[in-house]
């Protein structure tokens, strides 16, 4: 895995990745995989978030859970899909409020590379999933290798938005320090998914947040548009 890893990483990341832990992952992963398991991501998408997002360049952390676990939906990109891939609810979601937000027509494919490309790190907690079988990879050592990941960018002297969305992503933000009260902007809601998204993701105006603090700071806005 350690050779996979896009070189802007590397420091945060190779000692990590040099660890019983995560050797105990790339060994069982592969097992899971010579046994016939099919494991969304593919593996050259696994770091694509890593990948598209440099960390030098990162102006906006979005948090998800793990990959979508249905045949070509997992992309290496939180909430993404690839184009030609019908849009999953949750990200629906996310259009209609970058709709009421910033008044952008909803887009009609859910890549979100364009995002990465400027600096928003679309980082899921777990960075792989049995097919079929949501949640399956949760606990078995990629948190300590998406922990280092959000802690260097709030390590980092630049100021970053941090996107909590839902009760997983914001305990996840909760360990790491100085996160809180210092020089980054954190924006929380529930979840954008069907279940919870009317319980204050609607109306929370996250992306109008995030650039009105990345301009008074002098880091330009995004272009949400997909």
């Amino acid at each position: 895995m350690a050779e996979m890893v896009p070189d802007s990483w590397k420091p945060v990341l190779d000692p990590v990745l040099d660890t019983p832990e995560a050797r105990r992952l790339g060994g069982w992963l592969r097992a899971e995989e010579e046994a016939g398991k099919d494991v969304y991501p593919p593996p050259g998408c696994r770091l694509k978030a890593l990948e598209l997002t440099p960390l030098e360049a990162v102006k906006v952390v979005i948090l998800g859970q793990d990959p979508y676990h249905g045949p070509g939906q997992a992309m290496g990109l939180c909430f993404a899909v690839p184009e030609g891939v019908k849009v999953p609810p949750s990200l629906l979601n996310i259009y209609k409020e970058l709709e009421a937000d910033l008044g952008k027509a909803r887009p009609t494919h859910g890549d979100l590379t364009r995002w990465a490309r400027q600096g928003v790190l679309l980082l899921n907690n777990t960075l792989t999933v049995e097919a079929g079988q949501a949640g399956s990879h949760a606990g078995r050592g990629w948190d300590a290798i998406t922990d280092a990941c959000v802690g260097a960018v709030a390590a980092r002297p630049e100021p970053s938005v941090f996107m909590l969305w839902g009760s997983h992503a914001q305990a996840k933000a909760k360990r790491i320090d100085g996160l809180r009260g210092g020089r980054h902007c954190v924006i929380e809601s529930p979840h954008p998914s069907p279940l919870s998204a009317h319980r204050g993701f609607f109306g929370s105006r996250p992306f109008s947040r995030a650039n009105a603090f990345l301009e008074a700071r002098g880091r330009g806005p995004i272009d949400w548009t997909v």
